[in-house]
């Protein structure tokens, strides 16, 4: 992995809502660390820091280093909680990182090669039904981001997650899942005939 993310932290003894709040206010940003066989930790953050890091997409699937007063905590973002109407993020959950232990995250897929497949060249539309994928591995096999070369691919071919090949060592959670489809290539109206088809078909039965 190529990008390298770091977090100073403070420890919190202030728990609840009107703890939280006063946080807020101050400008920082309440959250936790779990993980790794211990007790979880309290913790606060610079709102204004960690919210400039979220711009990154690598953030998202990178190792992070946390500065906690004075020691060093390796973990991944688990879980955020967003305001749902500001640009502001309410609480943080990071987990504790093992060498020796899988970890699972959710990987984003880059797609190369769309404008250049023979499909497209041929007038047909490319369809993106999922854009990132969970993985299970050790934490020296997370990938920053998995390739998906649609360079072959022609109208009406469809990739599975099945199909996608993942970095060594790391492996997708879903299990039967694996037959789920990652993108496709259909023509440019076949959505718009089936859509036609559908009216005329309810048209008919009104009447």
């Amino acid at each position: 992995m190529s990008a390298s993310f770091t977090i100073d932290a403070e420890l919190r003894t202030d728990t609840g809502k009107g703890a939280s709040r006063r946080l807020r206010r101050s400008g920082r940003l309440p959250g936790i660390i779990y993980g790794a066989h211990q007790e979880p930790t309290m913790i606060s953050l610079q709102h204004h820091i960690l919210f400039n890091q979220l711009d990154n997409e690598a953030f998202y699937s990178n190792l992070l280093t946390l500065n906690l007063q004075g020691r060093q905590e390796t973990v991944i973002l688990k879980d955020m909680q967003r305001h749902p109407a500001k640009p502001y993020i309410l609480h943080v959950d990071f987990q504790r990182v093992q060498a020796d232990e899988k970890i699972r995250l959710n990987v984003p897929l880059r797609f190369i090669n769309e404008e250049t497949c023979p499909g497209v060249k041929m007038g047909g539309q490319i369809s993106h039904t999922i854009t990132d994928l969970e993985v299970s591995c050790l934490p020296r096999n997370l990938p920053e981001y998995i390739e998906v070369d649609m360079g072959e691919m022609e109208l009406g071919d469809t990739l599975h997650i099945s199909e996608l090949k993942l970095p060594e060592g790391a492996e997708s959670t879903l299990g039967e899942g694996e037959y789920l489809i990652v993108v496709s290539i259909h023509t440019a109206h076949a959505g718009e005939e089936e859509g036609e088809q559908e009216g005329e078909e309810g048209a008919d039965e009104i009447e």
